[in-house]
């Protein structure tokens, strides 16, 4: 298929004038957003509205006797398709792609004229429309448009299943009369492994692959089918994997499989759904190898096959859902529900990442007899995966193969999920935890550490709880990263700071909780700054590390004071965070020569101190430290030095922690807090590499603000000046604001090629440029 996102008409106010070939604004490029909206206070109201896209096509006589297809992935939200005037079709599905032959009004030498007519609003007839919704739901042509030319008798479609680890079944629909036969072959890196021909009538073969390798999260190994029919040639990728559940675990390949996930919008900051494919790639692999998850779930409409394809090639399990949010609309909405079951499940079944069918409409009521109907639409497309459908009832009617459950229980002090025979009716069902957290505890990147910490504790105790109890399948946590909302929810600036990550994708202290559980690459996070300014009192409280490592280690002023290992509590986690409440240790013993219970009794008062003040010392503490005054002769005044030296620290010279990461005895990473007044801005980029072409190309930039040890300058509320040159443009502001000492930005390429770069200058920092570079299409 060719790809035709180049000089497209536009038109912000539809109307027949312009479907006639009158006026349009501008001319613009896809993937596209009608409006773009600012990161704070964005207005659902902006992007509503009736617009118009047109595209000239130019067909030669040379090309009769073709068949041609167009193709659009995704329109949000109603698209009615014209072609040269006339009209063709009607899509009302915003999140699925729909396709035309228009062969038969082609004018062939002549100027053709596709013209596309894009209901915008928050249209009550379909779904997710007919009441709020907490997400924006950008408008737009906002994936790629395509060209599809056949022969006359052509691969309509193909459905790949893997029912064991070796043997592939291929389905094979054609459209044409020709008796010619099908050929159809399965390679590996161009190694061939299986190949059959078959009757075009059938369409239907089984292939074995013996030494086949099966796909999973840890080893994606992936496969190509080809199939030949006349002059028609179609290749698909897919994976020798089966999935399954049982009473209480996902089977993968025949082993009990835990899901660890997250949920995801499609959103970016400033243009909504509108980005090419390199950045729906690049969010697939911030979940892979930064996030280090095992799955995402799509919330909450199916979303982009660039992105999938990614899942697919990283090994990322996904969950996938029809559009909606809480509410069933009438009868004829429930239809058009129905219909983009039908759509989804059709168009995304070849993704072998995928592995569960989300068939209701998220967090709605019970409506057993359309349910029953939409789970028979899966069922009929697709046997060979599961459906499920998301919900916050408990012991509501369950007409689908496992029951997902958003579980918000969780509130800081209480179990980080509910037990299964308080959810399900029937036990016996399989369950998974579809959303935790999120709106419960939302938590901006320039809160209070205490937040940030609390935060990350909490996604902790539901991972853990969760696998602990050995009645759920999994759980998808709320969620991958802030995006904006309606009126009706979110902070006061319209947005939900439920992320682990920020807009941009910059982490939060959560993050790390995910990052922490594979092995990937060491991982050292400490959720406090470490200063005493931060501490009621100036007393230093409780803090954990977030870590892969056997042991922390803590050094202070590089004396050794104790290593910590991760909290019990935590025991379920595969690495669980590291509790670190003692900041004295051994440096009682080490530096005063206290023993026995001398320094026991010395040690336990300076940590009572440290946490509840000299003035609110428990009983026991006192006690304690009168003991020693007693026995030991210890002055008061000697006392004082005491906490002066090891709780208080105001006045004296600052102090330098060091945390070490230890794993197989060894040390692997390394961070330091001190106070200190040297920043830097760092600045990682998704690509230096971009391709122009058919579609233009992208790079998002993530900035942090750090100190000289690394450590993000969580206080830095900062202005940063963008500038860019060459063939590239800015999207979005040229000025931009570092919140919590984080922000990031987008550029897009113009169509032309060369060398460009961006730079980024603050007052504060030394400025930073990267220099990328603009390929053709021909160029690698």
């Amino acid at each position: 298929m060719k790809i035709i996102n180049n000089d497209w008409e536009f038109t912000s106010h539809w109307s027949e004038a312009f479907l006639q070939g009158g006026a349009s604004e501008v001319i613009v490029r896809l993937p596209h957003t009608v409006k773009e909206v600012p990161l704070h206070d964005a207005d659902s109201a902006s992007y509503q509205m009736i617009a118009g896209y047109r595209k000239h096509l130019l067909f030669s006589e040379e090309q009769k006797g073709s068949r041609y297809f167009l193709q659009f992935d995704g329109a949000a939200h109603i698209a009615t398709l014209y072609f040269n005037g006339k009209e063709v079709l009607t899509h009302r599905n915003g999140y699925t792609a729909f396709r035309a032959e228009i062969t038969d009004q082609i004018q062939y030498g002549s100027d053709n004229v596709v013209t596309v007519k894009l209901d915008t609003t928050e249209n009550a007839a379909v779904p997710p429309f007919g009441f709020v919704i907490d997400y924006l739901t950008y408008g737009g042509i906002y994936r790629n448009v395509y060209l599809d030319e056949r022969p006359q008798d052509y691969i309509e479609d193909v459905f790949i299943t893997t029912p064991d680890l070796h043997t592939a079944d291929i389905a094979v629909q054609l459209n044409g009369e020709s008796d010619t036969k099908v050929s159809i072959e399965i390679s590996q890196k161009g190694v061939l492994k299986a190949f059959d021909t078959v009757d075009g009538k059938s369409g239907h073969v089984i292939l074995k692959v013996q030494d086949a390798k099966p796909w999973s999260p840890e080893d994606p190994q992936l496969y190509e089918c080809r199939i030949l029919y006349g002059k028609d040639e179609q290749k698909y990728h897919f994976g020798f994997r089966t999935v399954a559940f049982n009473d209480h675990a996902f089977l993968l390949n025949g082993k009990e499989y835990f899901i660890r996930g997250l949920n995801r919008h499609q959103c970016y900051p400033y243009i909504g759904y509108a980005v090419p494919d390199s950045l729906q790639v690049e969010d697939a692999r911030i979940l892979k190898e930064e996030l280090c998850v095992n799955a995402v779930r799509t919330s909450h409409y199916p979303q982009s096959h660039a992105f999938l394809d990614a899942c697919d090639r990283l090994g990322l399990l996904v969950f996938t859902e029809i559009p909606g949010w809480q509410h069933i609309g009438d009868e004829a909405w429930k239809q058009q529900a129905i219909e983009n079951t039908k759509e989804m499940v059709k168009q995304y079944r070849n993704h072998v990442s995928i592995f569960l069918w989300g068939v209701r409409i998220n967090e709605s009521l019970d409506d057993d007899a359309f349910y029953q109907a939409t789970n028979e639409a899966a069922h009929a497309l697709d046997a060979s995966r599961p459906t499920s459908g998301v919900r916050y009832l408990e012991k509501s009617s369950l007409l689908e193969d496992v029951y997902a459950y958003n579980d918000f229980s969780h509130t800081g002090t209480n179990p980080g999920c509910k037990q299964k025979k308080n959810v399900l009716k029937d036990t016996k069902h399989p369950m998974l935890i579809s959303e935790a957290n999120g709106h419960m505890f939302p938590t901006k990147s320039w809160d209070r550490w205490e937040r940030l910490q609390e935060h990350a504790l909490r996604h902790a105790r539901v991972m853990n709880d969760a696998m602990a109890d050995h009645e759920h399948a999994g759980v998808f946590q709320w969620c991958m990263f802030d995006y904006p909302t309606h009126k009706q929810f979110g902070s006061g600036d319209r947005t939900c700071y439920h992320g682990v990550l920020d807009s941009f994708r910059n982490e939060k202290p959560a993050a790390y909780v995910y990052a922490s559980q594979e092995d990937v690459a060491p991982v050292l996070e400490i959720s406090s700054p470490m200063d005493i300014g931060d501490y009621d009192g100036g007393h230093l409280d409780t803090f954990y590390a977030f870590t892969n490592a056997d042991e922390v280690r803590l050094y202070k002023n590089n004396e050794f004071v104790k290593s910590f290992r991760a909290d019990p509590r935590f025991s379920s986690m595969v690495h669980g965070p590291v509790k670190i409440d003692d900041t004295i240790g051994d440096l009682l013993k080490t530096k005063e020569g206290f023993t026995g219970k001398k320094e026991a009794y010395v040690h336990d008062a300076m940590l009572a101190a440290q946490k509840y003040g000299m003035g609110d010392l428990p009983k026991k503490a006192l006690l304690e430290l009168g003991w020693v005054m007693l026995h030991y002769h210890l002055k008061y005044e000697e006392g004082v030095e005491l906490y002066g030296k090891y709780v208080g620290g105001w006045g004296g010279d600052s102090t330098t922690w060091k945390f070490e990461a230890v794993k197989n005895g060894k040390v692997v990473k390394t961070v330091l807090k001190t106070p200190n007044t040297k920043l830097h801005l760092d600045v990682r980029t998704s690509s230096v590499e971009l391709q122009e072409g058919d579609v233009y190309d992208m790079a998002a930039f993530r900035m942090t603000v750090k100190d000289s040890n690394e450590n993000r300058a969580i206080y830095v509320q900062l202005p940063v000046e963008i500038e860019t040159t060459g063939p590239i443009e800015l999207v979005g502001p040229k000025v931009v604001v570092l919140e919590g000492g984080m922000s990031g930005t987008y550029i897009r390429t113009t169509g032309e090629t060369g060398e460009a770069s961006i730079t980024f200058r603050s007052a504060q920092t030394e400025p930073v440029t990267i220099k990328l570079q603009i390929k053709g299409r021909n160029e690698k």
